[in-house]
C-alpha cells in the first residue's frame, strides 16, 4: 500500500498534487529547492539557480474560471486574466486554505530518485535530496514529479548558420528576458512565433529601434477577447462546442474556425497564415495585429543564415545592423534527478501512459504531473491528474495490464517526432483531455443524468464554459460548493468590471436561456443515440460521452 509519497516541485502541479495527497489520506512530503511556492509564476529580476520564471509583464492566457482549481474559484475581484503577482497571490490563498505548506521543505534540491532494491515487489523509491550542504537519504512509496515544462531551454544554434561564429551581436533565449530596458533602441531580431515569441515582439517594439519576427510555420492569431467582450475560452470552450466538433466533418470545422479566426483581420494579407495550411498553430495576442499594421514588427520568414551584423531569410532577403537575437523556442523536457534506467523509458510526454504514467515499470508508483500540452489550462489538467494519480496510489483506482498501457500509447503517439518548437501543433483537446482523465477516476458528469435531476445545471454544464467545477459534481473529492460555482461563473467574470455601472435595459440572459431551452433537444437527442449506441462514447476515433 502506498502511504508516503514525495512531491517534486511546489508549482501549481506539485500544490495540487499535496492536497490531492491529504485528500485520499496520504502522506506527502515535497521538496521545493527555491525559497518559496508558486514554480515558473513567481516572477525573479535574475534567474537564481537556474530557475525558469515567468517575464515581468506577463498576463495569463486563460481566464481564472478556467484556470482555478476545481474547489477553489478565484476571488471574485480579481480581473478574469491575471498578471503574474495576482496567480501567485491566488495560490498562497489555496495553499493557506489547505494547509499544503507545512508539508513543504523548501531551499531542498532532489538530486536522485531511484528504485529501491525491491522494486519489483515493493514499488518503492529513495530520493536523496541536498539542504545547504547535507544530503540526506528517504525511503518513499511513491513520487510524484511536478517540475513541469519549462525546464531547460530549446536553443538549436545548429539550425542557424553563423550565428556563433560569425555574428557579431548579441543572442540569448527567452528565459533570460525580464523587461524591455536592454533593447532600447536596439534592432532585434526575435526568431520563433509563439505566444512568447508574439508577446516579446510587442513589448520590444514600444522601445526598439525595430523589431523583425521570423516565423517558420503558419500561425492563427485570435485575442483574448470574445464576442461581446466576455473571455475568449469561456465562450468557445464549452461540450456544446466539443460536440459540434466531433459531429461535423473535421474539414468543415476547420473551415469555420479559419473563417473565425479572419473575420477578426485576413491573415493572409498580413503573412501570418493562409486557409490552405495544413501545418499551423495558433497564438494569443491582441495587439499583434496593430504592431504589423504600423509597422512597429515586421513579420519575416524562417531564418537561412547569419552573417557578422545581418540576418539572411530564406526568401532571399536580409536585415541589416541586427543587435540582439531573441530564440522564443521553447523548452525541452528534462529530469535529470530520475535513474538513467527510469528516463530511458519514456523520450517525451507521449511515452507516458495517459501523458502520466511509463507504462513499462514494474509497479505503478511514479507520476509525471502537468507535462501535457492542452488547448485550454495546463493547471486544471495536473489537477485532475493528480486527483487521478492519487486514487490509484490509494487503491481506490487501479491501471490496466502494460500491455494494454503500451497499446495505448502507441496507438496515440504521432509517427513523426518533432522538435519542442512545433510542441503547439501537438495540443490535446482541453475538454477531451480532462474528461478522459476524470473518466479514468471516476468524477465525469453526465449531463443526460443532470437533465433528469437537475435542468438548470445540465444546461450550464453543456452550453456554458466547461470550468473545472464541473469535476467537482460526482465521485471522489464531490464538492458541495461545486453547483453555485458553476450558475454564478459568469458573475464572477462580469464583477470586476462593475467599477462603473452604466444603465443598460436589454437582458442578455433571458435570451440566453430561451436559447439554451431550444438547443435542449440536440443534446437530448445525442443522449439518446449515445446511450442507445455506447460505443460512440468518447474516444480519440469517436466523440464526448453525455
Amino acid at each position: 500500500m502506498v502511504r508516503r509519497v514525495a512531491v517534486i516541485g511546489a508549482g501549481v502541479g506539485g500544490l495540487a498534487s499535496i492536497k490531492c495527497c491529504l485528500d485520499e489520506g496520504l502522506e506527502p512530503t515535497c521538496f521545493e529547492r527555491s525559497e518559496d511556492i508558486g514554480g515558473l509564476w513567481r516572477y525573479a529580476d535574475s534567474m537564481d539557480g537556474g530557475r525558469v520564471s515567468v517575464y515581468r509583464s506577463v498576463i495569463t492566457n486563460t481566464s481564472k474560471e478556467m484556470s482555478c482549481f476545481s474547489d477553489f474559484p478565484c476571488p471574485e475581484d480579481f480581473p478574469s486574466f491575471l498578471p503574474h503577482s495576482l496567480l501567485l497571490e491566488y495560490f498562497r490563498m489555496y495553499a493557506q486554505h489547505f494547509d499544503l505548506l507545512r508539508h513543504i521543505h523548501f531551499k531542498t534540491t532532489a538530486l536522485s530518485v531511484r528504485k529501491c532494491p525491491d522494486f519489483a515487489t515493493s514499488g518503492q523509491w529513495e530520493v536523496v535530496t541536498e539542504t545547504g550542504s547535507v544530503q540526506e537519504s528517504h525511503i518513499f512509496d511513491a513520487v510524484m514529479v511536478c517540475t513541469g515544462h519549462y525546464q531547460e531551454p530549446y536553443l538549436p544554434l545548429a539550425s542557424f548558420p553563423g550565428i556563433n561564429t560569425c555574428f557579431k551581436g548579441q543572442y540569448l533565449h527567452s528565459r533570460e528576458y525580464k523587461d524591455v530596458e536592454a533593447f532600447r533602441g536596439k534592432r532585434v531580431l526575435v526568431v520563433g512565433i509563439g505566444n512568447t515569441g508574439g508577446d516579446l515582439s510587442v513589448e520590444l517594439s514600444r522601445v526598439a529601434a525595430k523589431v523583425f519576427l521570423s516565423a517558420r510555420s503558419s500561425t492563427w492569431v485570435f485575442s483574448r477577447v470574445s464576442d461581446h467582450g466576455f473571455p475568449f475560452d469561456m465562450v468557445n470552450t464549452t461540450r456544446f462546442n466539443h460536440f459540434l466538433d466531433w459531429l461535423l466533418p473535421s474539414a468543415l470545422t476547420k473551415r469555420i474556425r479559419f473563417r473565425k479566426f479572419n473575420s477578426w483581420f485576413n491573415h493572409a494579407n498580413y503573412g501570418l497564415a493562409s486557409t490552405k495550411s495544413s501545418n499551423f498553430k495558433v497564438i494569443i495576442n491582441e495587439e499583434l495585429p496593430f504592431c504589423l499594421l504600423s509597422g512597429t514588427i515586421v513579420l519575416k520568414p524562417n531564418v537561412k543564415e547569419f552573417t557578422k551584423s545581418s540576418a539572411v531569410f530564406e526568401d532571399g532577403t536580409t536585415e541589416e545592423n541586427i543587435d540582439v537575437v531573441l530564440f522564443a523556442t521553447g523548452y525541452i523536457f528534462s529530469f535529470p534527478f530520475l535513474e538513467e534506467s527510469v528516463r530511458s523509458l519514456f523520450d517525451d510526454n507521449r511515452s507516458l501512459y495517459k501523458r502520466i504514467f511509463p507504462p513499462q515499470l514494474e509497479k505503478p508508483t511514479l507520476a509525471i504531473i502537468g507535462l501535457v500540452q492542452l488547448t485550454g489550462s495546463v493547471m486544471v489538467g495536473a489537477e485532475m491528474q493528480a486527483r487521478w494519480v492519487t486514487a490509484i496510489f490509494a487503491g481506490w483506482n487501479k491501471l490496466p495490464p502494460a500491455s494494454r498501457m503500451m497499446a495505448d500509447v502507441l496507438k496515440k503517439k504521432p509517427p513523426v517526432k518533432r522538435n519542442p518548437s512545433e510542441r503547439e501543433n501537438l495540443k490535446i483537446s482541453f475538454i477531451s483531455y480532462t474528461d478522459e482523465i476524470a473518466s479514468c477516476a471516476g468524477v465525469k458528469p453526465s449531463v443526460l443524468r443532470l437533465l433528469l435531476t437537475d435542468p438548470r445545471l445540465a444546461l450550464a454544464v453543456f452550453f456554458g464554459p466547461c470550468t473545472p467545477y464541473q469535476y467537482r459534481l460526482v465521485g471522489r473529492g464531490k464538492w458541495s460548493g461545486a453547483r453555485n460555482a458553476i450558475l454564478t461563473q459568469w458573475q464572477r467574470t462580469l464583477k470586476p468590471l462593475r467599477t462603473r455601472v452604466v444603465d443598460d435595459s436589454s437582458n442578455g440572459s433571458n435570451s440566453w436561456r430561451w436559447m439554451c431551452l431550444l438547443a435542449l433537444p440536440v443534446a437530448l437527442t445525442a443522449g439518446f443515440l449515445l446511450s442507445k449506441y455506447p460505443r460512440l462514447g468518447w474516444s480519440p476515433r469517436a466523440g464526448p460521452q453525455l
